[in-house]
């Protein structure tokens, strides 16, 4: 299914579209919990207006579709195992560990806003939901849907009841924090981290009931035929670009007009409406495309290389960004005369570029991307001392 790498490759630079701004504001990674990274309000200049329209576009859509698409591999991997004959989820849960694992390396060594740790709990309990009854997974779907927009409902009322609803760039962000990513070294960041692990793990808490809805939707859809080059794979597509954007945009521009206090619901109510969308329409754009061209073949690149691809993208954010690499958050952001935001979008375009070519002159090489091989490799590890450990038995 070719759609699919071309997906993943999307959706990789769809996150870099809202966490540059995580790395680029006010306080970095903390800014996001005190509204450092919060757009500013438009005040009707050219860059206002494209900052505005950039976020729009990207926040929470594409990780809403990178988690339908982790579900749908995750189908792929049941089925494949289904076919062998060999149980499930067997060596799975290895491989979901393992991601664990890599996510919590990821936390702490770069990046706070960790995507890796709550996809691995999410499939492994998604991997047990495969082993039931089809009625038992649109039950489990429907409430983590209905909990989770109860969830989100909820703080939203709360916010508009005691929020101020125009927290400025940088307005709840601590100047030592700010210094601390403008200035401060790598290792200090890394206790930070630690040290405040609870409240920068939030996240995937209270979204967990999301991201479960997402994966079972990914199993769905995939089975469903939503990703095949088929008519009924076109078919499927555009109902979902049809309901998805049609449903999803209005719902979306109308949280973006309440304001920061309906932050929740649109970026984890109404933006996973869209990324639905998107991935009809980006299916409908390659459904076009007669001979695949330097953009299609670095989408797919990036998309078979998608695990390395996410890790490095936030490296090369870090170390262009923070204080102890070359700082440029700190002299192009705050009192930067008016590099802001085209450097930060221009920083998002210019990693992007090199993750495409990156990854398209990397697998002419190699089968498989630095940390996919990685991961190869320890789970063959694995497997090979279960197969003995059993075998002793």
């Amino acid at each position: 299914m070719p759609l699919l790498d071309v997906l993943r490759g999307v959706a990789i630079l769809g996150t870099l579209m809202t966490n540059v701004w995580i790395f680029t504001g006010p306080g970095a990674e903390w800014g996001v919990l005190s509204g450092g990274t919060s757009a500013g309000g438009v005040t009707g200049s050219a860059g206002d207006v494209a900052e505005a329209v950039f976020r729009l576009v990207a926040d929470g859509k594409f990780l809403s579709m990178l988690t339908i698409l982790f579900g749908a591999g995750l189908a792929i991997q049941y089925r494949s195992a289904e076919r062998h004959g060999e149980p499930w989820p067997g060596r799975y849960r290895w491989r979901a560990l393992f991601l664990f694992a890599e996510g919590t390396v990821h936390f702490v060594l770069v990046f706070a806003w960790d995507v890796l740790m709550g996809y691995a709990v999410t499939a492994l309990f998604t991997a047990w939901l495969l082993t039931r009854s089809a009625r038992a997974r649109r039950r489990v779907a429907v409430a983590a849907a209905g909990l989770h927009l109860t969830l989100m409902g909820l703080l939203t009322a709360v916010l508009v009841a005691y929020g101020d609803g125009d927290a400025g760039a940088g307005d709840g962000v601590s100047p030592q924090v700010v210094d601390l990513y403008a200035h401060g070294s790598w290792a200090d960041q890394i206790v930070f981290r630690l040290e405040n692990a609870v409240a920068l793990r939030l996240e995937p808490v209270l979204t967990f009931g999301l991201l479960l809805f997402l994966f079972l939707l990914g199993v769905r859809l995939l089975r469903a035929g939503a990703f095949a080059a088929d008519g009924t794979g076109r078919r499927i597509r555009a109902r979902m670009l049809r309901w998805g954007l049609g449903l999803g945009v209005p719902l979306n521009a109308a949280c973006a007009v309440g304001g920061e206090d309906w932050f929740l619901l649109g970026r984890y109510g109404a933006a996973p409406l869209v990324a639905v969308g998107y991935v009809g329409l980006i299916g409908a754009v390659v459904d076009r495309v007669r001979r695949p061209g330097p953009l299609t073949r670095g989408l797919t690149s990036l998309g078979r290389t998608a695990l390395t691809g996410y890790v490095l993208q936030n490296l090369l954010c870090v170390l262009v960004s923070y204080g102890f690499g070359l700082g440029l958050a700190a002299r192009l952001g705050e009192g930067g005369r008016g590099w802001e935001p085209w450097w930060v979008m221009g920083l998002w375009a210019s990693v992007s570029v090199l993750l495409l070519v990156a990854s398209t002159l990397w697998l002419r090489r190699f089968p498989a991307g630095p940390l996919e091989a990685v991961q190869r490799w320890a789970l063959g590890l694995a497997g090979n001392r279960s197969t003995r450990a059993g075998r002793s038995s």
